[in-house]
């Protein structure tokens, strides 16, 4: 799927997909975390309030006093230091007047609990450092709703700097954005003053120290077009700034697949268990968790002798989680190789596997 301007909507527009709704989902950012590493490097590293979910993208942006780029790595791990191992990928580096300023993301994130058992599990993320560094700082946010695949969800991004010493606009400048997709920005300068976040975005946070200041937003776009977010910072003195922007592409649900099968022993009348489950997909068979709407049930092919049965029960059950689970179907003539057809319209619907109806 191509993450060109343009190509998402083009895709909902023919009826191939619906564009998940990308969500927060969780927040934290400090400064002074930097801390050293066995390397003789530096560790910066925060941990998350609660854990995020799992398939959520989490977007880590760093700061740091520094000319160049050390982050040797990016990764994650739980508070009690077993590694987690997702995959971030560098998608903007800036740097100005002794400061850097770096943006990683990763992801359809896996392999820790969900939900956090106890506060030592929880998910951090971290970046290594080769040299020692010194004001660390970091800001992390995940998001529900954002493609799997990396290639699709990082769409058009941008930074730049500038300075100033009165009210003045920090501008990374515009980017191309699809309707449904993430538009993240970052900020920060060496002027610890008042700033506001650009119009139309949601604040994520600001944190600050006395060298320091950063702050994140972000905006779901509702259509497609250019973002260029601008903070105002409340300069009084000689002040360089720093302004990032990053888009990332919604999950696109394609179809319907039935996840849990009806049963091959429900007799007529009776409740077909364990409950019908359909997921809402994309195209590489993945659930979409952040879809909204809901999926109706019917039968497929009729197994009854003279095709005279009806399915009984509530037909159209709420998408939750990416999976609509139907609690109380069942069917009231006996018959072999009955099957049940799911639809979402407009994504391509699915057929269950052959079940059968019989008496005890």
């Amino acid at each position: 799927m191509s993450t060109a301007p343009g190509a998402l909507q083009a895709a909902i527009a023919s009826g191939n997909g619906v564009a998940a709704q990308i969500t927060l989902d969780q927040l934290e950012a400090a400064v002074n975390i930097g801390v050293p590493w066995t390397n003789g490097g530096t560790h910066v590293g925060k941990e998350f309030d609660q854990s995020p979910h799992l398939g959520d993208a989490i977007v880590a942006t760093f700061v740091w006093r520094g000319t160049t780029n050390t982050i040797t790595e990016v990764t994650d791990h739980l508070e009690d230091g077993t590694p987690v191992g997702n995959s971030y990928t560098l998608v903007e580096y800036i740097t100005a007047d002794g400061w850097s300023e770096a943006t990683y993301v990763a992801t359809n994130v896996r392999n820790f609990p969900d939900p956090a058992p106890s506060p030592d599990k929880i998910l951090a993320v971290h970046a290594i450092f080769s040299v020692p560094i010194t004001d660390g700082g970091e800001m992390i946010s995940a998001y529900s709703g954002v493609s799997p695949a990396s290639a699709v969800a990082l769409g058009a991004h941008h930074s730049a700097t500038g300075t100033g010493s009165t009210t003045t606009l920090a501008d990374p400048g515009g980017i191309p954005i699809d309707a449904g997709a993430l538009a993240y920005t970052f900020t920060m300068s060496n002027g610890v003053v008042d700033l506001t976040q650009p119009t139309g975005f949601s604040w994520l946070t600001g944190v600050w120290n006395t060298t320091n200041k950063a702050a994140g937003a972000y905006a779901v776009q509702s259509a497609a077009g250019v973002v260029e977010p601008q903070w105002t910072w409340s300069f009084q003195a000689p002040s360089t700034w720093f302004a990032s922007v990053v888009a990332l592409n919604p999950q696109i649900a394609t179809h319907v697949g039935f996840v849990t099968q009806p049963s091959y022993t429900a007799m007529p009348g009776g409740t077909i268990t364990p409950p019908v489950q359909v997921a809402v997909l994309d195209d590489q068979g993945n659930r979409v968790t952040g879809f909204t709407g809901s999926v109706t049930v019917a039968l497929g092919n009729d197994g009854s002798l003279f095709k005279n049965a009806h399915l009984s029960g509530t037909a159209v059950e709420p998408v939750v989680n990416g999976v609509a689970t139907f609690p109380n179907l069942s069917v009231d003539e006996p018959g072999m190789g009955y099957t049940l057809r799911a639809a979402a319209d407009p994504l391509t619907g699915g057929t269950s596997a052959p079940f059968n109806v019989t008496f005890p």
